[in-house]
């Protein structure tokens, strides 16, 4: 559920992982331990996390 939440806010409203955790006020590095927990890293060039 993260997982999606996130990708759909980085698509349609970020340009940026910063960006987004700066808007919605969260942390970058407790979204990036999470994802990382199921194996997903956030890919800048792409902008979400694959």
């Amino acid at each position: 559920m993260l997982l999606s939440f996130v990708n759909l806010k980085l698509r349609d409203y970020y340009s940026s992982l910063d960006d987004m955790c700066d808007g919605l006020d969260v942390s970058k590095q407790e979204i990036t331990e999470k994802l990382a927990q199921i194996d997903y890293h956030y890919d800048a060039d792409r902008n979400q996390f694959c």
